[in-house]
């Protein structure tokens, strides 16, 4: 955002004519002082576009957190084993409007299950 020096209103970007070429002016409504713009030193801007692994999203306790027994355990049965108890955490895989993945896994043989709300 350019000022106006002499008047200090906004200053407008408006198409104009230097010679042959077509150029980008700022003008000021008010007293239609006009300041050139560097249309040749300026170099636009690219977006940089960054594709993520769906493994880099999705967070899974690995077996070294899951030996500081912090976790909070309840009862539901292991697929695997027949266990009673699984530690449980919550993540948010899908769209924030969706509701969240609730991770389980086994205290006995440490095999990991999703339970989907």
């Amino acid at each position: 955002m350019e000022f106006c020096p002499k008047c200090g209103s906004r200053l407008v970007p408006k198409k104009g004519k230097t010679g042959k070429k077509a150029s980008i002016m700022f003008v000021c409504p008010k007293c239609d002082y006009k300041k050139q713009t560097l249309t040749e030193k300026v170099t636009p801007k690219v977006a940089k576009v960054i594709q993520h692994n769906p493994q880099q999203l999705v967070a899974v306790i690995s077996k070294e957190e899951q030996k500081l027994r912090t976790l909070p355990t309840v009862r539901v049965e292991c697929p695997r084993c027949g266990n009673n108890l699984a530690y449980v955490w919550q993540v948010q895989t899908r769209g924030a409007d969706e509701s969240s993945t609730q991770f389980l896994r086994c205290t006995k043989c440490g095999y990991t299950f999703r339970e989907y709300s």
